[in-house]
């Protein structure tokens, strides 16, 4: 399997801290790999770093096969799938649904002087519908709940059938019936042979869709474990990893997690 993503000994410092530190870490192209961690452990500076979407202080990136540095971002970025509330924030409140995820297309937030063929505007059209928001079109993102504004940022996401697609809390702060309905399509994604590489940031096991094959736990910006999710989602190494007992069950593919 081709590599998509090398992380080597990447370290990233702002203002004189560390948020991470010697990471080491690469993902293959039929992988799907949830991170996790305590706040502060640098999992959206990695996801950052890995999309494409920041430098590091140092070490080496590679993404789809391209070393960032050397890379053309304005080539590089539409064929990285991202979404995250960072992003978020950055679309107007007033631009209509069909267009945010139409602007995917040259990796920009808002329409301006963009010119789109008519395959565009048809993708666009087709991925809202895949993704339940075919009705939405014309809505303006500002008007969506929180639940519709996460599936319109993952729709923008694919929208330019991404070679790797990097979701960063997709299911933060919404309630449980959302929640459930946005992991439940996230794993249906996932199991697709046709789906990218996906790489998931939650704070929550419970968040953790069906089909990811591995995961990587982050601890003070070093990575504490990292391999086949089977063997790092368990009651021994989150344990260790987030400093208390927990017991963690698995069911047909979904975790769950509860202080001992």
């Amino acid at each position: 399997m081709p590599l998509v993503v090398r992380l080597e000994d990447v370290s990233v410092v702002r203002n004189g801290v560390s948020i991470l530190d010697e990471v080491s870490w690469q993902v293959q192209d039929a992988e799907r790999w949830v991170v996790l961690g305590a706040n502060g452990a640098g999992k959206t500076t990695l996801l950052q770093v890995a999309g494409a979407q920041t430098f590091p202080t140092s070490g080496k990136v590679d993404v789809l096969g391209v070393e960032l540095g050397d890379a053309d971002l304005f080539d590089l970025r539409p064929r990285i799938g991202f979404a995250s509330t960072a992003l978020a924030r950055r679309i107007p409140v007033t631009e209509k649904v069909l267009d945010v995820v139409l602007t995917a297309a040259y990796a920009v937030t808002g329409r301006w002087n963009e010119e789109y063929d008519d395959i565009d505007v048809r993708r666009a059209q087709r991925v809202l519908e895949e993704w339940g928001l075919g009705a939405f079109s014309d809505r303006t993102f500002g008007e969506l709940s929180d639940g519709e504004q996460k599936r319109v940022q993952i729709a923008r996401a694919v929208m330019t059938d991404p070679e790797i697609l990097f979701l960063d809390e997709p299911a933060a702060s919404l309630d449980l019936g959302a929640r459930e309905s946005l992991v439940r399509t996230l794993g249906g994604y996932a199991s697709s042979e046709d789906a990218p590489a996906i790489v998931v940031v939650t704070h929550h096991v419970e968040e953790i869709p069906t089909g990811f094959t591995h995961a990587l736990i982050l601890s003070d910006g070093t990575v504490h474990s990292a391999g086949p999710i089977g063997e790092v989602v368990t009651s021994e190494v989150l344990s260790e990893a987030f400093g208390l007992e927990l017991v963690v069950t698995e069911d047909s593919g979904r975790f769950s997690a509860r202080a001992a």
